[in-house]
């Protein structure tokens, strides 16, 4: 089975003051670690795991600059076997144009199936993967945890609201974008990205793929981002139900809510 996931480096903004930069529109950024995507991580991981069970290849592709090779690297350590950058150049990315460049790219390659996170950790759109599957053509399927081939078509988990959990089948080739739990990725040691750097990693440039001026421009417009307001800690209301009843609907019809 020839597998493809499209991958993507995040900054980590857990734990971490994050400030808005001089032009409102996104974060400051320079002092950030970045990481490979969570639910990217697990989609590579998956795409291993088939790869030992049931042969083929996995190529891991990425839009990005050079510094955004480190997830492409660290995912042929976990044991892709090729690796592609897209170089956007000077391009205003968002999920909209990355699914377009991918899906160009992609086009152009044997694959039997398409893995994506269910989102990116840093703007959590999760709109790149079921895009990319309708530019393809594909059948797909969202926040999937669990995936058995058997032919020419799949069984497939798929999270649900309220925890419950749908089983169905879908023909390949197809596009699953792949929810954290469905396995539990390996560890990658420095030696391990080391060795990695001698597998295959391509280099391909936007303006060479094919696309036209006006398929590559961005179509979400940020207005603005701007930090949660800054709130008192929680009240705590004490007393017997018909006085902390009162006192919920008091506070509700304070905050202009209509009871």
């Amino acid at each position: 089975m020839d597998i493809i996931v499209c991958v993507k480096r995040v900054p980590m903004t857990q734990e971490v003051d994050l400030e808005i930069d001089d032009s409102g529109k996104d974060i400051k950024k320079d002092a950030l670690a970045y990481v490979v995507n969570d639910w990217d991580n697990y989609a590579i991981e998956e795409s291993v795991l088939l790869k030992e069970k049931l042969d083929g290849t996995v190529t891991v592709i990425t839009v990005g600059d050079e510094d955004d090779e480190d997830v492409l690297r660290r995912a042929l350590a976990m044991g892709a076997d090729k690796a592609i950058r897209i170089e956007p150049g000077e391009l205003e990315l968002d999920g909209f144009l990355i699914s377009n460049i991918l899906a160009q790219v992609i086009k152009g390659l044997e694959y039997d199936l398409v893995l994506t996170g269910v989102q990116a950790d840093d703007d959590n759109f999760g709109m790149v993967g079921i895009m990319l599957a309708e530019r393809l053509g594909l059948a797909h399927s969202a926040v999937v945890t669990g995936f058995e081939a058997e032919g020419s078509e799949a069984t497939i988990n798929v999270e649900l609201e309220g925890g419950l959990d749908e089983v169905s089948k879908i023909k390949l080739p197809a596009l699953l974008s792949i929810q954290t739990g469905i396995n539990e990725p390996r560890y990658v040691s420095i030696m391990g990205i080391r060795k990695a750097g001698k597998k295959e990693l391509n280099v391909v440039k936007v303006e060479d793929i094919g696309l036209s001026d006006e398929e590559l421009v961005r179509q979400t417009i940020i207005e603005e981002y701007f930090l949660p307001p800054e709130t008192e800690g929680a009240e705590m209301i004490e007393g017997d139900p018909s006085n902390i009843a009162e006192a919920i609907l008091r506070i509700l019809k304070e905050k202009g809510v209509s009871v």
